[in-house]
């Protein structure tokens, strides 16, 4: 098959002003320890004129951006934000925002966000142990009764969910998406495959195949570079094409982690690699991945990819 040059979704970035002070994380004197190392570079404006510009030359049609770690105590203002972005640039068509499950007051924030057209679902990071030996004595939120009193009410206020864990944690993860089929959970960033020895990524398919086997699952591709390592289909065929291979084409969404994985990769390297990678897909499985996919899980207008 040709390389896929079509319309493409990017299903997963951020859109942010660290100088406006609300994203702790990014203060300038913020230095927490982070997957890929030292991050001062993203601590910098990224709106849509950045991101068209770093997608320059590829048929960007859409975008879902993603909840930046904002003040906990201000969702809806994040989403306020975001929404005011979107009127004044015509990016992103759909957001997810952030809202945390086990706040006892979590209901009306879900209310709220669930009334909001724009808004898609909530990412609620659940916390992980630090490595796959610690996951049995170290569980996540996804066991706290308090966070899936909270995880519940999302379907009643049409919410799916964003889901970020080390895969050593899917076995909590299958046992949410068992006991609340109605909610659309998508996990980012393929598990974080990180490990890449051949022990490593056994457990990491693994785990994936543990969360194949839930209908109400989905997987975005992303996040998947390494640091130090510059992104290449190389490096990441094996990831890719085994987390198709597990999925299938109906349930994997490439997206760019922009500007977060600008750390590892321009924009170009991750969307040209991934359409390396695809290269012996049939053209339907491409545009799947690329776009179709993002379209329908985020139910964003039909008519993006025309």
């Amino acid at each position: 098959m040709a390389l896929y040059q079509g319309p493409i979704v990017d299903a997963h970035h951020h859109f942010w002003e660290p100088e406006l002070g609300r994203q702790p994380w990014l203060l300038p004197e913020a230095a927490i320890a982070f997957r890929y190392g030292s991050y001062e570079s993203i601590k910098r404006t990224y709106l849509p004129p950045q991101l068209r510009e770093d997608a320059a030359g590829l048929n960007l049609v859409g975008t879902v951006t993603m909840e930046t770690e904002w003040d906990l105590d201000d969702p809806i203002g994040e989403m306020d934000y975001t929404e005011d972005i979107a009127r004044r640039y015509g990016l992103p068509t759909a957001a997810i925002a952030h809202a945390v499950l086990r706040d006892p007051a979590i209901e009306a924030v879900l209310e709220e966000l669930g009334g909001r057209p724009f808004v898609r679902g909530v990412r609620n990071k659940p916390g992980q142990a630090a490595s796959p030996a610690l996951a049995a004595s170290e569980p996540t939120l996804m066991e706290d009764p308090q966070w899936r009193r909270g995880f519940a009410l999302l379907d009643t206020y049409g919410l799916d969910f964003e889901l970020q864990v080390a895969w050593w944690h899917m076995h909590e993860a299958s046992r949410l998406a068992a006991d609340f089929p109605e909610t659309q959970i998508t996990i980012n960033h393929t598990g974080l495959p990180s490990d890449r020895s051949p022990e490593g990524l056994r457990g990491w398919a693994e785990a994936l195949r543990l969360m194949a086997r839930h209908e109400n699952v989905l997987i975005k591709i992303s996040g998947i570079g390494l640091p130090g390592v510059p992104w290449s289909a190389e490096n990441n065929r094996e990831v890719v094409q085994t987390t198709a291979d597990i999925f299938g084409p109906d349930r994997i969404m490439f997206a760019s982690n922009f500007p977060v994985d600008s750390l590892v990769g321009g924009y170009h390297e991750i969307f040209t690699g991934f359409a390396e990678i695809a290269r012996g897909w049939s053209a339907d499985e491409q545009r799947a991945a690329f776009i179709d996919n993002a379209i329908r899980a985020y139910r964003l207008p039909a008519d993006l990819g025309a």
